[in-house]
């Protein structure tokens, strides 16, 4: 398929609200695809069809890098437990910051043939989970860090 150009922080598309999908068409099936290719290209866990200036309610995620996850419409049903660590986004390139997150996390979303079911998730997967569906309302995990954004090469010292 193809790498889509994945938009950085400053670009008005990321601060917007994403549509709800309503159906699931060919150009949908393909932004999916370019969507998970994008992201492994990227060496990211997560995208949001924002991400790459489009502005539905779709993200992909795989923590694993063998799990791929498609959430469309998601939405967040429950959350318990904390975490607090350091997180980065595709869309801020070379930073990363500390931010308390749920540790668990449960999702009702849609497939790609928008049929509804749940996942849950802890740790990483959550962190991801809340992180990609915030950039669906249009929020960056820059609003949430605590302290000073770092650069990547000083959080690893």
């Amino acid at each position: 398929m193809a790498i889509r150009n994945i938009r950085e922080m400053g670009d008005a598309v990321l601060n917007k609200t994403c549509k709800e999908v309503k159906e699931v068409t060919g150009r949908t099936k393909m932004l999916i695809q370019d969507m998970f290719d994008t992201m492994y290209e990227a060496q990211g866990v997560g995208l949001a069809a924002p991400q790459v200036g489009i502005l539905k309610r779709i993200t992909v995620i795989d923590v694993t890098g063998e799990d791929p996850i498609l959430l469309i419409n998601p939405v967040i049903l429950e959350t318990s437990g904390e975490q607090t660590g350091n997180e980065g986004c595709l869309s801020v390139p070379g930073k990363t910051g500390v931010v308390t997150r749920p540790n668990y996390v449960k999702v009702r979303a849609y497939d790609e043939n928008l049929r509804p079911f749940e996942i849950e998730g802890t740790e990483l997967l959550a962190r991801a989970f809340c992180h990609e569906i915030e950039h669906l309302d249009g929020h960056l995990y820059v609003e949430k860090v605590e302290g000073e954004l770092m650069d990547v090469e000083d959080a690893e010292e």
